[in-house]
């Protein structure tokens, strides 16, 4: 890994995108390009891996699993958390739609050079984009089910929640939201366990073994498919972040629905109301945020410093399974 410093950067703007409901740390992953390094990576943990592990070989464990390379985005992303994520959440509360804004611009720019990774946009990749599209503005659209505690639909919860973080353009906490149990897993049973209450295992242990088998799953199948058909696959990707645009619109009103957090009130959207700005100052500098979020993502493109095409070059060691 030639760049450590800058894949800590990403992972801090993995970490940041977390506190902006709608955007994604998988969003952030693809648009900056190491989105397939991190499949390959974490599709590399196998029993091979482990057993490398137990027998002491470190090193040839660390080139299987491109260690340093998760070391370094873990690390930004735990960094960013505790740091800058609050400094963000700030913002989020008190300048909403500058914040909404400059994430639609890079996001907005990031679509067109993300695009440039299909090799041939025949009729194939054209219709995987346009139904990844559909997918996430059908996803933003959707309204919340009803709270379900049976240990199956836990089970689906943690495998559709880790699916969705790691797909770009889907919110993990918004899943859940719309599969109902967000309050029952997030706030309710976290709120236990920080207490002291063991009976909030019973909600997390199928939440835990279900985001294991997502993430496990998913990136094998990521991994898989990259290989086979790159250009569907990035092409569905596309879409899917295209279609999130429509989550991360700066004007619009939430649809509020309140929980009951340790005796407080806890306010949380569950879904929005679109409308087009007016004419006025503050419109004026949320476009000029927005054209800020292109602009530095057309810096970062031709600077040619960190390419998205380049992170393939440095990709981890293949497996040995066939």
């Amino acid at each position: 890994m030639k760049r450590p410093i800058v894949v800590f950067l990403k992972g801090a703007a993995m970490g940041a995108a977390n506190v902006i409901p709608g955007v994604s740390g998988g969003t952030v992953a693809f648009i900056t390009g190491i989105y397939e390094r991190l499949i390959n990576a974490i599709n590399n943990f196998d029993v091979a891996a482990v057993k490398l592990l137990l027998k002491g070989q470190f090193r040839l464990f660390a080139e299987k699993v491109d260690f340093w390379f998760l070391s370094c985005l873990g690390g930004g992303v735990l960094v960013s958390i505790l740091t800058l994520a609050k400094v963000l959440e700030y913002l989020f509360e008190s300048h909403a739609i500058y914040v909404w804004a400059f994430f639609f611009g890079l996001i907005f720019a990031s679509i067109f050079f993300v695009g440039r990774q299909v090799k041939r946009w025949s009729a194939s990749p054209l219709v995987c984009c346009l139904v990844g599209a559909a997918i996430a503005v059908t996803v933003a659209l959707m309204k919340p089910a009803s709270q379900n505690e049976s240990f199956w639909y836990l089970l689906i919860c943690g495998v559709v929640a880790m699916a969705s973080m790691v797909i770009p353009g889907l919110s993990g906490s918004f899943v859940l939201l719309l599969m109902g149990n967000y309050q029952l897993i997030v706030i309710d049973s976290v709120s236990q366990l920080t207490g002291g209450d063991l009976d909030a295992m019973a909600v997390l242990i199928p939440v835990g073994i279900g985001a294991v088998i997502g993430v496990v799953a998913l990136s094998r199948l990521l991994a898989w498919i990259f290989r086979r058909y790159h250009d569907q696959a990035v092409a569905l990707l596309t879409g899917f972040v295209a279609g999130s645009l429509l989550s991360i619109w700066p004007w619009k009103g939430e649809i509020v629905q309140t929980f009951n957090v340790a005796g407080k009130a806890k306010d949380k959207a569950i879904g929005y109301e679109w409308f087009l700005p007016d004419l006025s100052v503050g419109t004026g500098l949320a476009i000029g945020v927005m054209a800020l979020g292109c602009a530095i993502v057309w810096v970062m493109e031709r600077s040619g410093k960190e390419p998205m095409a380049a992170e393939k070059g440095e990709a981890t060691p293949k497996s040995e399974e066939r």
